[in-house]
């Protein structure tokens, strides 16, 4: 049942037209002025209220002005019922931001009318404030793997490490997944030998530090920063939660997955058909790549990390830079490396 708020100081009118409203299957309260009526649409918040305009204390432009000033109110359903019939004030009404005018002396119908009209009209305006509503939820939550890169970007907690600083190691329980706003990391493990191989390169914007998301697992591997780098964080359980509300987010992680999957066996694949000179060219060029530079521009690594990227004793990928030296396809200068021969460099064997 609807609930109707009538403001009207005439005693016989406000009771007849309640009455008439009441047969009508609609739940009525009433307020004798203007100010009564506000305080009373305040607190009970009606389905829509019918008002006298010249009333004491409060006329019915200042009950609307007052409804306009609160969240609550503001959409409230408003009919003017009133004497005044000169253009002017019916036009003052409506720009006050009234529904609608109803002159009195004023038939039935034509009031029962204007009630049904206005309050569908306001069930219409309702649903397409909560669709808009819903619609800019919609757009702050986290659909892709995009949006949860900006959701580190806000939320997250930075962390600051100088080159050669280690950010977590192997073994240690994975407590945070990072996105990295600046710098360079590599992701490593040391074999049974105590020899040091590089599992991935991960750049500016990339994530890492995933483990399981269904078990309390530790790293598998030590990160460290190859030069000074800047790193978002957020918790891994703040992580599960993320994914498990959204399967977009979820499947764009198993991609993710998947591609680092693929480097893996791709270096795997390098590691055990290529030379060890084929090996230092395609680590030289992975570098200036996650490094956002061009191989024919000095790029600056240590000779230890290029060689457990490439999966070769230091010595001999410092041999082999010094034959690449020799035959005028590098320039070293300590430790920066730059290419003067690209298509050379791509082509070795």
């Amino acid at each position: 049942m609807k609930h109707i708020l009538l403001i009207e100081d005439d005693p016989i009118l406000r009771e007849n037209t309640a009455e008439l409203l009441e047969l009508s299957n609609y739940k009525i309260t009433t307020a004798p002025n203007g100010k009564i009526g506000l305080e009373t649409a305040l607190e009970i918040q009606p389905d829509i209220i019918v008002c006298d305009i010249m009333m004491p204390e409060l006329d019915g432009y200042g009950v609307l002005q007052g409804l306009a000033k609160t969240e609550q109110t503001k959409h409230i359903p408003f009919i003017f019922l009133s004497a005044k019939t000169e253009r002017k004030d019916v036009r003052k009404g409506m720009d006050l931001g009234a529904d609608d005018y109803i002159t009195k002396p004023f038939e039935e119908d034509e009031l029962i009318s204007a009630i049904e009209s206005r309050l569908a009209k306001a069930a219409i305006l309702k649903d397409n404030r909560e669709s808009a509503t819903n619609e800019v939820e919609d757009e702050q939550s986290i659909r892709n793997l995009n949006d949860l890169k900006n959701f580190f970007d806000d939320n997250g907690k930075t962390f600051s490490f100088k080159q050669g600083e280690i950010i977590y190691k192997e073994g240690q329980h994975s407590n945070y997944i990072y996105l990295i706003e600046k710098g360079l990391v590599k992701c490593h493990k040391l074999d049974d030998q105590g020899k040091d191989l590089t599992t991935a390169l991960h750049k500016e914007d990339d994530l890492f530090g995933y483990t399981s998301f269904t078990e309390n697992t530790t790293y598998k591997e030590t990160a460290a920063a190859i030069k000074e780098s800047v790193l978002l964080g957020i918790s891994k359980n703040q992580f599960i939660e993320i994914i498990s509300s959204n399967h977009k987010v979820t499947l764009d992680l198993i991609q993710l997955l998947n591609d680092d999957l693929v480097n893996v066996k791709d270096q795997l694949l390098e590691m055990a058909y290529s030379s060890v000179k084929k090996r230092t060219a395609l680590t030289i060029l992975k570098f200036a790549d996650k490094l956002g530079s061009k191989p024919t521009d000095f790029i600056r690594i240590s000779r230890n990390d290029l060689a457990s990227v490439a999966g070769v004793a230091t010595e001999s990928l410092i041999r082999t830079l010094s034959r690449f030296k020799d035959q005028g396809i590098i320039e070293i200068e300590g430790r920066n490396i730059k290419v003067l021969d690209l298509q050379q460099l791509k082509n070795i064997d």
